[in-house]
């Protein structure tokens, strides 16, 4: 595989960062997630932070050097991450489980696939247009769908937050998984949370991908959704990867990676990422909600 890739997270204007990203590859096969926690007081990230280690720790144990079935891989990961986010839950007896978006992504043999619940996105980009993008598990897209209100109206509509699905809380979550898709070069598939496509039109997410270097891209399509957002500026994640057929300084190429080798990029849960309102928490209570999340991992990895 050559392909480039990016990933960037920022805090916005909230008071702390709930979302979670990570990207995996072996010499085969690449895995990139997105997760938006939900939930006050730590929990919300504790969610996301789950179901991203959860797919990453899965990918590492499968894919050597690919997995056997994607879409498989896809549909027990995020089920099971779900009912991982449920045990946490009921093991700390929280009176509201915590919930996070997912969208995970696959790339494999020149295929992408990928799988999503909730308001967290997946575009395949080519030539400077949008090709692809999954459909959000919202009130919003449910009235655009049924032609109750337009696109412009559905930008700035009120109840554009409120999700009927995601991984956690109390009923089974909706999860909705794309077709084998096939990847030209210089394609470009993007997952991100709402904080970077809410205040975007599409045409301004493809354009600002388009014609430059994911590291040149990245940081002004950032720019560019914080500053639209505004006072009221979400947390914003993104994972870009363009798929290549040729050689740059920023291409990866897996040809010489061992078959049970891994590259990862994720953070784990840390002090530096907690939000203000657990500041006061000790490094005991700390490494206690790490072993927590590696229990409630640990349940659903055999």
């Amino acid at each position: 595989m050559k392909f480039s890739i990016f990933q960037d997270t920022r805090q916005g204007q909230r008071r702390y960062n709930q979302d979670r990203i990570a990207y995996c590859y072996s010499r085969e096969a690449l895995m990139m997630v997105v997760a938006d926690g939900m939930g006050g007081h730590l929990h919300g990230e504790v969610a996301a932070q789950i179901a991203v280690q959860y797919l990453t720790e899965v990918f590492q144990r499968e894919a050597k050097p690919s997995l056997s079935d994607p879409f498989l891989f896809l549909s027990r990961g995020l089920t099971n991450a779900h009912h991982a986010i449920v045990d946490y839950s009921f093991d700390r007896d929280l009176p509201e489980a915590p919930r996070t978006t997912c969208v995970a992504c696959v790339v494999q043999d020149g295929l992408a696939y990928w799988a999503h619940s909730g308001d967290s996105r997946l575009y395949v980009l080519r030539r400077g247009q949008v090709l692809l993008r999954t459909r959000d598990h919202s009130r919003v897209q449910m009235m655009l769908d049924e032609g109750l209100i337009s696109p412009e109206e559905a930008m700035v509509h009120p109840g554009r937050n409120k999700i009927f699905s995601s991984l956690g809380g109390h009923t089974s979550p909706q999860i909705d998984f794309s077709r084998k898709t096939p990847l030209a070069a210089g394609d470009v598939v993007l997952l991100c949370t709402d904080g970077v496509w809410g205040p975007l039109e599409n045409e301004q997410i493809a354009r600002s991908l388009s014609g430059t270097t994911l590291s040149q891209s990245i940081p002004l399509l950032m720019d560019l959704a914080e500053r639209e957002g505004g006072v009221h500026c979400d947390n914003l994640s993104l994972i870009a990867m363009v798929w290549e057929d040729g050689d740059s300084p920023q291409t990866v190429s897996t040809q010489t990676l061992a078959l049970d080798h891994f590259t990862t990029q994720m953070e784990g849960l840390a002090r530096s990422r907690l939000p203000a309102s657990a500041s006061d928490l000790s490094d005991e209570e700390i490494e206690r909600a790490i072993s927590e999340i590696n229990n409630a991992i640990r349940k659903y990895s055999k």
